[in-house]
């Protein structure tokens, strides 16, 4: 009689166990998955910051945006903005 209940309670442990073991794999790989395609989504905005701090350092070498105007203004936030993503990239 003792017997039967302790099997009883350890068939109902491992099924418990399994059900929770499985459940939490399941989860694991779907946060995988996402952790995967969030790195793909950061690589190609690396690419981006790279590229564009590229072009603007050889169009800042000409220094045709350097006048007072609104688009001399506009060009020096870029290049504010620019200076914050390359040194948030070196960071990582």
């Amino acid at each position: 009689m003792i017997l039967e209940i302790i099997i009883t309670i350890l068939i109902l442990l491992v099924v418990i166990f399994g059900y929770t073991t499985f459940n939490l794999l399941r989860k694991n790989e779907y946060a995988e998955d996402v952790l995967l395609s969030q790195q793909e989504f950061i690589d190609k905005i690396e690419e981006h910051i790279k590229f564009s701090s590229e072009r603007l350092k050889k169009i800042d070498e000409k220094e045709v945006f350097k006048s007072d105007d609104e688009i001399g203004w506009f060009f020096n936030e870029i290049k504010i903005i620019q200076n914050d993503l390359s040194q948030f990239r070196q960071n990582q």
